[in-house]
């Protein structure tokens, strides 16, 4: 039997603001090296028998994102499926394994990953995978789990039954589920881990999409009817799937490990196994996490970018754009970008979730971009704005081009600094050199395009009585938005 990988996508990463925001979110930034937790997710598949090109669910925000840094590895996916509005895990989860019945007509086992996880083992990782699946086949639900380092009430723990011999080595052991509890206060993680009767619920699964949705139908009917309403009214959008967005507004917000694993008991329902997963792993879901795994100098100090440190211990120092200087600190986490710079103590970092939680009610933008904004042409950043004017710099990949549009309250002044634009205003199409420019007045058709073989470069200065992103209106896109 084929295996078919589930990536889950959809999470915001607001722990590690301010470089994970809303429309850029952790899984797609290069936290580790030169692939993003997105692509070293899609990497690990590579080499797992009999394994189908992955499904993936992601926020229709980052539809863009993930096609781009899926062309970057040459990588295909069965199918994308964007919803419209976040509503965690057990929903995107359901709604992949309706696709799979529908779509292949095959009941073959899921592989259920989270895009944002770092797995420090690959090899260790298809060991589990492979005898995950022999338990899967079977109509099992399985988990894997990791032995816990500190008490963290930031994981869920999965408390260990019966022992399971499932292959001839000494190492092909598994757990039934005797029950699991879902991010308990540190004081009672701390008795879980003294018990020696606990591991970390990694977040990865394997089981049936039938088992799955069995199982959702069973805990949470409600999800799975308005899941199933959604997907069967869905729309093909080129390489993309959208369920109905007025059935998804709906539905329940709920993860896998609330809706479904905390009802599971493997005593009494002998569908349910853990078995242990010997490497290093982390949801990298802090930067006193990140901090934890990246290499240290000799004062324990994790440097990334532009930094000068003096008296510096046990510290993260993270530089995104500018240099950072840092004196007589100990245990801090400085996180410095464009526009943004967070500082706390390393003990401190998760409250940094409510942070931008009160970042979102005081409406400040921070929350959601950076100055750099991601496009499927390419991108933008902002370099300068006030009263009545902003200024841009456009960099618009070969081949690519802005949809034909309408602004009803800016006008534009386009400058090439590199590269050939194509310019459509109004009825006039012309090419624009380095050096050259031109101007769109407010209420006028315009288009921009790149027809060189390098990236387009433009300054664009706009002005007018407001500025927001939301003053377009397209009459023809490529990329159909």
């Amino acid at each position: 039997m084929s295996l078919q990988p589930v990536i889950l996508s959809g999470g915001s990463g607001t722990r590690l603001w301010p470089l994970s925001r809303e429309f850029y979110p952790k899984q797609f930034l290069n936290l580790l090296g030169e692939n993003s937790m997105f692509q070293l997710t899609i990497n690990r598949l590579d080499n797992i028998v009999d394994a189908n090109d992955p499904i993936i669910v992601c926020n229709e925000e980052h539809r863009f994102l993930v096609l781009e840094q899926l062309k970057e590895l040459n990588y295909k996916t069965n199918s994308i499926i964007l919803e419209s509005i976040a509503r965690n895990t057990a929903p995107a989860l359901t709604l992949a394994a309706l696709d799979i019945l529908n779509s292949n007509n095959s009941d073959t086992v899921m592989l259920v990953l989270p895009a944002d996880h770092i797995i420090g083992n690959t090899s260790e990782f298809h060991r589990v995978i492979n005898l995950g699946k022999t338990l899967a086949e079977k109509n099992n639900i399985v988990m894997f789990g990791i032995e816990p380092k500190i008490p963290n009430n930031s994981y869920g723990y999965i408390e260990l039954g019966d022992l399971i011999n499932i292959g001839k080595d000494s190492k092909s052991i598994g757990y039934r589920i005797n029950s699991f509890i879902e991010k308990p206060d540190i004081s009672i993680a701390r008795d879980l881990i003294q018990s020696e009767r606990y591991l970390w619920n990694s977040g990865i699964f394997m089981l049936k999409p039938s088992v799955w949705l069995n199982a959702i139908k069973k805990y949470q009917p409600d999800i799975y009817e308005i899941c199933s309403k959604a997907y069967d009214k869905a729309e093909i959008d080129g390489e993309f799937l959208r369920p109905d967005s007025s059935f998804l507004q709906k539905c329940p917000e709920d993860s896998i490990d609330y809706a479904v694993m905390e009802n599971l008991d493997g005593q009494k329902e002998s569908n349910s196994f853990v078995l242990p997963f010997d490497s290093m792993w982390s949801d990298l879901g802090s930067w006193s996490a990140l901090w934890g795994i990246r290499d240290k100098d000799s004062k324990g100090n994790v440097q990334i970018g532009d930094i000068q440190a003096v008296k510096v211990k046990n510290s993260l120092l993270f530089s995104n754009d500018k240099m950072i200087a840092a004196l007589g600190l100990e245990d801090v986490i400085v996180i410095e970008t464009s526009d943004a710079v967070l500082v706390t103590h390393r003990g401190n970092d998760e409250e940094v979730k409510q942070l931008v939680k009160d970042l979102k009610i005081d409406q400040r933008s921070e929350y959601q971009t950076h100055r750099k904004v991601h496009r499927p042409w390419g991108n933008y950043e902002i370099l300068d704005s006030g009263e009545g004017f902003q200024v841009k710099k456009l960099n618009v990949k070969p081949g690519a081009s802005l949809s034909l549009q309408v602004h009803n309250y800016r006008a534009e002044h386009w400058v090439v600094v590199s590269g050939i634009a194509r310019v459509t205003i109004g009825e006039n199409q012309f090419l624009l050199k380095e050096n050259e420019s031109t101007y769109v007045q407010i209420g006028v058709k315009h288009r921009l395009e790149n027809v060189d073989s390098k990236l387009l470069e433009i300054i664009e200065v706009q002005s007018g009585n407001y500025l927001g992103e939301d003053d377009i209106k397209r009459f023809e896109d490529k990329y159909n938005r």
